[in-house]
């Protein structure tokens, strides 16, 4: 049978790791209002979830630190006069939050400095917005900041707009008339183009600044929900919906394409909306379903997607978030961290990890990721600006050190070796003087002696195998199509020293590894380099190898004397059995037929002669 082919990725062993249930955050009370939205949107610092409250709308916001069971009264974020339905994070600003409501308003707020859901107060403070916006008549469905610009906001609303709002100032400069109730919407990674569902079943793409649309598409033809998430960088969009026979499908989209790019795949029937979420930096499609238990995850390669696993779970959920790449754990080869809710009473935890070794930095999974600082002002986008937000080198950050700022056009260096990892022709080596042969008397004829020093010498050979694998040991989940070795820090930074995985980093102690090997914890990170040239001697030199070798000399002259020695008995039985052979053939000679006593004599040396013989 020829041998299977499997695609060499990266993520190919991606898995997802549940929290425990005591590090997971329970004892809420998420809202169980039917608008199709994602409950919970999550950043490196907090999560927001809707709230299940009387006496008008509210949300929650939880540190991410404070884990455990919640107190049973805790500070609320209220104001709206119906129910919450969305909320987003500023992608700039860690402590700014936008809600949604059924009152048909849309709010700012701020986190209060040093925040936390437990007070000894008798009475729970609630916070207040710093701003609000209306504008839409009917209810607002979702709200979405810009990930390029500062302060520019848009919601959608019943009414059938689109509201582009600059939250520093309170307007509303720029509405999209949309024909239909808005289903999902995602930016651009540039912050140009707005990609919009709705109950019409038609995929637009918006020049928001024209307000217009410059595409409008026929998409999924399901009855039900879909959603739609701009894919980065990538001029593509992703779209997750259902097909006239209810069968949940995936799309993949092209601006100025009328139809997808090989058409729809389905996925199952099961009748949960996919919720598509984007990871700029592996370049993976994440989709969990609404209602189930299950995540699948996806690469986008060759414009296709291609299948890579599914963390599979029996708590279904209702919502789910996933974190910005700056706040993932680049310690434990984390590439992407979701929140996800169960039983609308605690959220849940689930790091997805790539399987190797995180002894040090694995800049191959870990690109650069969308920094703090905006492209643009809000004036400058309006004005017609389009850019991408500079990023962040996720090395210094593992490093502990302060994030270090790169161009937005970035790109980490080639897994290939650099040049200096190719060394140089040395001088050939000095070369040693070979020891003397060990002088052998006699040939190692006795079975035993020579396989006494067979197994000395294939000791010594397994020893020397045994440390060279143990060199070159690697992941047990290594991909088939191992990737090239990693240069040294030397070769990508001159000026800056490699850092070594023992040392934690100053602002906080550096987690243990989930997969470690003895040898590792034994000893610091060596960077793989080029082997070296076949003219070094390929016998290494050390005082332990010298001992064992002067061990096998002693050994072979102690083996040398024994076979002397025996040589020297066995020659001793020679001559007694020529001796006794004379004497038998003189008898013979001289006695002829003789009498009964001498052929007995006879017999009785014949017998002497052949014990002597064996």
């Amino acid at each position: 049978m020829a041998g299977r082919f499997v695609r060499a990725s990266k993520y190919r062993h991606v898995f997802g790791k549940p929290t425990k249930k005591e590090f997971c955050y329970d004892n809420l009370h998420i809202s169980r209002n039917a608008w199709d939205t994602n409950l919970v949107k999550v950043n490196p610092e907090y999560i927001s979830v809707n709230w299940e409250s009387g006496g008008g709308g509210a949300f929650a916001v939880i540190p991410v630190n404070e884990r455990g069971k919640l107190p049973d009264q805790i500070p609320l974020f209220r104001g709206h006069t119906a129910a919450v339905l969305d909320t987003d994070w500023n992608p700039f600003n860690d402590r700014i939050i936008a809600s949604a409501s059924d009152d048909g308003k849309v709010f700012i707020w701020e986190v209060p400095q040093d925040f936390t859901l437990y007070t000894d107060a008798e009475e729970v403070p609630s916070v207040s917005p710093v701003s609000k916006l209306p504008g839409h008549s009917r209810k607002v469905g979702h709200v979405l900041f810009n990930p390029a610009a500062e302060s520019i906001l848009a919601s959608s609303s019943g009414d059938f707009t689109i509201k582009l709002w600059d939250i520093s100032t309170g307007q509303a400069s720029i509405t999209l008339k949309h024909p239909e109730i808005v289903q999902s919407m995602s930016w651009s990674a540039n912050g140009s183009m707005l990609v919009t569902t709705s109950r019409d079943k038609k995929l637009r793409v918006w020049d928001v600044r024209q307000e217009k649309p410059v595409h409008e598409y026929a998409g999924h033809e399901g009855a039900k929900n879909s959603r739609a998430v701009w894919m980065g960088e990538h001029n593509r969009i992703a779209t997750t919906g259902f097909s006239r026979m209810s069968e949940r499908q995936i799309g993949l989209w092209e601006p100025g394409r009328k139809d997808p790019i090989g058409g729809f795949t389905s996925l199952d029937s099961i009748s949960g909306v996919c919720m598509p979420f984007w990871d700029d930096g592996s370049n993976c499609l994440y989709l969990a379903g609404k209602g189930d238990g299950n995540i699948r995850y996806f690469e986008y390669e060759n414009d296709k997607f291609e299948f890579l696993s599914e963390y599979k779970s029996a708590d279904p959920q209702r919502g789910i978030a996933f974190v910005p790449r700056r706040g993932i754990n680049v310690h434990e080869n984390e590439v992407m961290r979701a929140y996800k809710t169960i039983n609308d009473t605690h959220i849940e935890p689930i790091s997805f990890t790539v399987c190797r070794r995180a002894e040090t930095f694995q800049s191959d999974i870990f690109p650069p990721a969308t920094g703090l600082k905006p492209a643009m002002s809000a004036k400058e986008w309006f004005d017609g600006k389009s850019a991408v937000p500079a990023k962040i080198d996720l090395e210094s950050v593992y490093e502990g050190n302060a994030p270090v700022e790169v161009p937005a056009d970035y790109k980490p260096p080639a897994a290939a070796p650099a040049p200096a990892a190719t060394p140089a022709p040395a001088p050939a080596p000095k070369k040693e003087p070979e020891p003397a042969p060990v002088p052998v008397r006699a040939p190692a004829t006795m079975a035993d002696q020579k396989s006494s020093i067979s197994a000395m010498a294939n000791k010594f050979q397994d020893d020397e195998e045994e440390e060279e694998d143990d060199d070159a040991e690697t992941s047990s989940f290594e991909e088939i199509s191992r990737p090239a070795p990693r240069t040294t820090a030397a070769a990508r930074s001159p000026a800056k020293p490699q850092p070594v995985a023992t040392a934690a980093p100053p602002a906080q102690a550096k987690p243990a590894s989930p997969i470690k090997s003895p040898q590792a914890s034994a000893a610091p990170p060596v960077s793989r380099a080029a082997p070296a040239p076949s003219s070094a001697p390929a016998t290494p030199s050390s005082p332990a190898v010298e001992a064992t070798l002067e061990h096998i000399k002693q050994l072979l002259e102690q083996q040398g004397k024994v076979i002397s020695a025996q040589t020297e008995h066995l020659a001793a039985q020679t001559q007694m059995i020529t001796r006794l052979s004379a004497e038998v053939e003189t008898l013979k000679k001289r006695v002829g037929a003789g009498t009964q006593d001498q052929s007995e004599r006879i017999r009785q040396l014949e017998l002497e002669l052949e014990a002597a013989r064996s």
